[in-house]
C-alpha cells in the first residue's frame, strides 16, 4: 500500500492533485484544508497517503498531515461513511472545528457541511465522539476546549457564501478573521460586506 509521496506538483486543482514520482504520475485527492497549503505546480510536494482498495477501484487520498489523515481514516469508519463524503466534510471545516464540533455533539454546526444531513451528523457525533483521542485540541473535564479561533454560526455562513463565489476557505476564513477583529458586527451582512472587501 502507498503510504506516502513525494514528488513534483504538476497540477493542483481543490480536491485533486496530480503528483510526479520517478516518472509516473499519481492522481490524489485531497480535501480543501490541503489545498489550500500547497506550494505552487512545479514545487516539491510529501503527502501522506490513504490507499482506498475497492473491488473496482483503487483511489489514493491525500494530506499534508498527519492529523488530516487520522481524522479521514476516522470518518470513513463511520458506517455508511464512504472516503468522498469524508473529503467533503474535512473540506466543510477545518480539523480543529470539527473535532470540537464532534467532540461536542454539535450537530448544527456539522449539518451546514454540503451533503452532511442532521442523520449522518448524529451517526458522525455518535460513533466518533470517544474516538478522537489525540486528534485537535483537547481539554480537561473529559471534553474539548474550544478552539480560540472557533468560528460562530454567523461566521460559517459568511464563510460559506465566500467560498460559493469562489474564495478559497483560507482566504475566506482570514478575511472574516479580520474583518471581525476591525470591529464589524457580527450579523450576516454588515460581516460579508467586510469581509468581501477584505478577501484576497
Amino acid at each position: 500500500m502507498i503510504a506516502h509521496l513525494r514528488g513534483t506538483l504538476l497540477e493542483k486543482h481543490p480536491n485533486q492533485v496530480i503528483v510526479e514520482t520517478g516518472g509516473v504520475g499519481y492522481d490524489v485527492l485531497i480535501p480543501v484544508s490541503t489545498f489550500s497549503s500547497l506550494p505552487d505546480a512545479g514545487s516539491e510536494v510529501r503527502l501522506r497517503i490513504h490507499t482506498h482498495v475497492r473491488e473496482d477501484a483503487l483511489a489514493l487520498y491525500g494530506f499534508l498531515t498527519a492529523e488530516e489523515k487520522t481524522l479521514f481514516e476516522r470518518l470513513i469508519s463511520v458506517s455508511g461513511f464512504g472516503p468522498k463524503l469524508a473529503i467533503t466534510v474535512l473540506s466543510g471545516l477545518n480539523t480543529a472545528d470539527l473535532v470540537f464540533a464532534i467532540r461536542n455533539g454539535h450537530v448544527d454546526q456539522l449539518v451546514r457541511i454540503p451533503g452532511v444531513g442532521k442523520k449522518t451528523a448524529e451517526r458522525m457525533v455518535l460513533e466518533l465522539k470517544d474516538k478522537l483521542e489525540g486528534v485537535g485540541p483537547t481539554g480537561v473535564a473529559g471534553g474539548a476546549e474550544k478552539p480560540a479561533a472557533l468560528l460562530s454560526v454567523v461566521d460559517q455562513d459568511v464563510l460559506s457564501a465566500l467560498m460559493n463565489l469562489g474564495c478559497n476557505r483560507a482566504a475566506a476564513e482570514a478575511a472574516v478573521r479580520k474583518a471581525k477583529a476591525a470591529g464589524t458586527e457580527t450579523e450576516f451582512e454588515p460581516l460579508f460586506r467586510k469581509s468581501l472587501e477584505l478577501v484576497r
